[in-house]
């Protein structure tokens, strides 16, 4: 059973391995993190944040952090989401995000969650689409000059309201 608990320094050695190519780097971290391979003390970033790690019996299988965009109370927004790869693609995203989810409507009673994922990423793009999040009209995908390429960037969105329909 997957449960979630605040991240700990002890968790990056793990969590950092997961990322094993530098396009799977940027991917996950858009080089807000910094440059390939990263550091312990550059992913240090993440305590700045609201960091979780996501366990079961066998030890770390996912992580993820939360904040408040423009300090807007009512919006949590996930970023630096991953999990463990020999996991990927068999429900342990789904049910990361889920419990996720619960916590930031249930427990920090936000309004509404959002992220931002690249269109290069289809296996992400469709777990969040899985658990209830869809595209925002409100704001163009951005745009990030990544590897030398152009990676366009979706916002995506999901309420309480959607998560109960």
């Amino acid at each position: 059973m997957l449960r979630l608990r605040p991240y700990q320094k002890a968790d990056a050695d793990e969590i950092l391995s997961w990322c094993q190519d530098e396009r799977a780097f940027y991917q996950w971290s858009a080089g807000v993190l910094g440059q390939y391979p990263i550091t312990q003390q550059a992913f240090s970033f993440v305590e700045s944040l609201m960091p979780f790690t996501a366990f079961d019996e066998t030890g770390i299988v996912g992580f993820f952090t939360l904040r408040n965009p423009n300090d807007l109370p009512h919006e949590l927004r996930f970023g630096f989401v991953i999990v463990k790869p020999d996991l990927r693609g068999k429900g342990c995203g789904k049910e990361m995000l889920r419990s996720a989810l619960k916590f930031v409507f249930e427990i920090y009673r936000a309004e509404r969650a959002s992220l931002g994922v690249f269109e290069n990423n289809l296996p992400a793009y469709f777990c969040y689409r899985s658990v209830g999040f869809s595209e925002t009209d409100s704001a163009p995908a951005e745009t990030y000059c990544i590897l030398g390429e152009e990676w366009k960037c979706r916002e995506l969105v999901i309420t309480s309201e959607m998560l109960l329909n």
